[in-house]
């Protein structure tokens, strides 16, 4: 993998295409001095241009100040720094600070939600929130119960606000905003309480929803075009999803969205990964043959027109996920690679699965798939050859199977635990380097499925872990 990477030529999706995106991210993105965005910009690689930092003073770094939230539980996602101000958010109960940088970091105002607790006890995993988005004066936070609020960014005042979600289902919401254009677009958690995920975008204008896209179920929900969406670089055919799953299952599938998005606002193509399927227990969602079926479009990376909410590409990454294996992991775009002597704008993606994905992201075609630990067992590498019957797919070593004959069966000594090879912790890129840098963890499990039963917000998990060092 890293020799396919090094020596990548990044070239700043900014800006391009300026007419197409919005214009104030792109403004306050480009600024260094800022950090406007999650992940700094659309392409999520991380990168600061500042250099006051660097090899020969980094040791002398002190601490300059400290700012406590008070909330002692875990904190995902960064601060955004626009101009002289920083936006801090907190875990449950999600209340937001403006600190001026310029006045010994002095609040100038304090959102604090209105959120019923009862929410926590269906959040997985902790009471997380990866963070605020920013974009023409507005400050967005995607609250623990799926409320997405507009907030003045200077004064804190809520100018309008939407439910995105169901707690009783089990929906909650963790995942950052991300603004394209007009729109914010937000996803949804419950996977581990049958939710049948979905993105949506709404205005920032006023909060008015402008589409919902769901991950599993008829073509009209996942708005998937049969002929216009395409897989390994053919269309996917009609009812693509409801064709891999048991009956009616689909409908509390999982398949959620919590995880980070990107943009390509030259292809004007929206990306993100999608989770696990319920329930863990892979014989419960087997064919009426006893044989593994796939699930789609679960533990994939989808493409989309933000504008609209249609598919372009999709790509599953674990079919028939027996590990939950979660598709959430960011995907990292660079300009202009060198894959094999050929130059490929793609995307990047470092799954929990174990494998690092090269993707050329204007079809959604994988040009590298390998192992990032080199201790990862449940597969033997990922087809890439197009004339396969397998092209794209993983190869399941049958030892680390929790799915065999037909029947759920305990195994032990799996690589990577389900909670990755990666979690969500996101990875970085260098373009003066050509690297990634990658937080992994090396953590091996035993796996016992159980039967489960689906009841309304409730777990509907169906097996039990075990976690060590492998």
């Amino acid at each position: 993998m890293r020799a396919a990477l090094t020596g990548a030529l990044f070239v700043g999706l900014a800006l391009s295409v300026p007419a197409l995106a919005n214009d104030d991210v792109i403004k306050n993105t480009s600024d260094p001095n800022n950090w406007a965005s999650q992940s700094g910009n659309y392409a999520l690689d991380r990168y600061s241009k500042l250099d006051q930092i660097n090899t020969s003073n980094v040791g002398q770094l002190k601490v300059a100040w400290t700012f406590s939230t008070g909330v002692l539980r875990g904190h995902e996602g960064s601060p955004l720094v626009i101009g002289n101000t920083i936006f801090v958010h907190t875990p449950f109960p999600n209340t937001v600070y403006a600190l001026d940088l310029d006045k010994d970091n002095e609040i100038i105002w304090k959102y604090e939600p209105k959120q019923d607790p009862s929410v926590i006890p269906i959040m997985c995993c902790d009471t997380v929130n990866r963070g605020v988005a920013y974009a023409e004066g507005k400050v967005f936070l995607y609250q623990a119960d799926t409320t997405l609020v507009a907030l003045d960014a200077k004064t804190g005042k809520e100018l309008w606000k939407v439910v995105n979600g169901d707690v009783k289902r089990g929906e909650t919401g963790t995942n950052a905003p991300i603004v394209i254009k007009d729109k914010v677009i937000v996803g949804i958690s419950g996977a581990e309480f049958g939710v049948q995920g979905y993105v949506t975008a709404y205005s920032i204008a006023d909060g008015k929803r402008a589409w919902r896209a769901y991950t599993i179920g008829p073509d009209d929900q996942i708005l998937f075009d049969p002929e216009k969406t395409v897989s390994l670089g053919k269309p996917v055919g009609k009812d693509s999803s409801l064709k891999t799953w048991n009956g009616d299952q689909w409908k509390i599938g999982g398949g959620s969205s919590w995880g980070w998005y990107s943009w390509d606002p030259k292809l004007n193509l929206l990306y993100y990964g999608t989770a696990n399927p319920s329930t863990w227990n892979p014989t419960q969602r087997a064919g009426a043959d006893g044989k593994p079926i796939d699930q789609k479009w679960t533990l994939s990376i989808i493409a989309r027109n933000p504008d609209t909410g249609v598919a372009a590409w999709a790509y599953q990454l674990t079919p028939f996920d027996e590990w939950d294996y979660d598709g959430i992991n960011e995907s990292i775009l660079v300009d202009g690679l060198d894959v094999k002597g050929e130059k490929h704008d793609v995307l990047v993606h470092f799954d929990r699965n174990g494998f690092g994905y090269t993707i050329d992201r204007k079809n959604g075609l994988p040009l590298v798939a390998e192992k990032y630990d080199p201790a990862v067992n449940w597969s033997s590498g990922v087809d890439l050859d197009p004339k396969s019957a397998r092209y794209g797919r993983p190869t399941v070593v049958a030892k680390y199977s929790t799915f065999q004959n037909g029947q759920d069966v305990n195994t032990t000594g799996v690589v990577p635990a389900a909670l990755g090879t990666k979690d969500q912790q996101p990875a970085a890129y260098s373009p003066l380097t050509g690297l990634f840098y990658v937080p992994t963890n090396h953590v091996a499990m035993d796996y016992e499925p159980f039967k489960v039963s689906y009841t309304a917000g409730q777990p509907y998990v169906g097996a039990t872990l075990s976690m060590y060092p492998p």
